[in-house]
This record gives C-alpha cells, structure tokens and sequence, in this order.
C-alpha cells in the first residue's frame, strides 16, 4: 500500500467549506441577536403605545365629562336667564301700572287739591255757622 496523502487541491476546497460555515454561524448569531433587540424594541413599543391610549381615553372620558358638565350649567343657565326674564316683564308691567297710577294722581292733583280746599272750606263755613248758632 501506498501512504496516505492528503490531496492538495481539497485544502482551497476545504478551506472555502469552513468559511462559509464560520460566516453561517457569524450570520445566524447576528440575526438571532437582531430579532431579540426587535422583539424587544417591539415589547417597549407597544408598553408606551399601550400607555398612550390609556392617556388618550382617559383625555376623552374627561372631556367627555367636561362637556356634559358643561351642557348641564349651560341648561342652568338658560332656566337662569328664562326666569330672570320673565322676572324682569313682571316688573316692567308693575313700573308701567305704578307709573300709569302716579301720572293720574299729578294729572288730577290740581282737580283734587281745589276739591280739598273747597271741602276745608265747606267745613270751616259750616263750624262758623254750627259756633254761630251754638252761641245765638
């Protein structure tokens, strides 16, 4: 038997196995790596986006609030505003009767003043007449 030697044009070929082997590994190590940073990047992602919609709904439950407080004051504020109103056109009806009143007393007071004055005297002349007679 001959002695066994290995070939040496399978050293190249050999060679060239190994590296695509080493550069298969060196790539899957760096794909499992960058799939874990994005299933991390992924987990915080959604951690804050998570967050924010809580934030928003809460936002929109506030608001929501805010303005049915809002249409409930302002619903107050327009039996307010209906009562004072019609208060008010009380009122001016009482001024317009008192006013209507007061303009017939100074429209008549000169009528009623010579009335007076004539009754003041009707009653004097009488007094005079009744000490008249209650001395005669």
């Amino acid at each position: 038997f001959n002695a066994y030697k290995t070939n040496a044009g399978s050293s190249s070929v050999i060679g060239l196995i190994e590296q695509i082997i080493e550069d298969s590994v060196k790539l899957e190590k760096e794909t499992t790596a960058s799939e874990y940073q994005a299933q991390t990047d992924y987990e915080t992602f959604v951690q804050t986006s998570n967050g924010l919609i809580k934030s928003l709904e809460d936002e929109v439950r506030e608001k929501s609030d805010a303005i049915a407080s809002a249409k409930g004051d302002a619903a107050q504020a327009a039996s307010d505003l209906e009562s004072t109103v019609s208060e008010l056109e009380s009122l001016e009806q009482y001024r317009a009767d008192v006013h209507g009143e007061c303009d017939f007393l100074l429209k008549n007071f000169d009528i009623r003043q010579r009335a007076r004055r004539q009754e003041i005297e009707a009653i004097q002349s009488a007094k005079a007449i009744l000490s008249g007679a209650a001395s005669a």
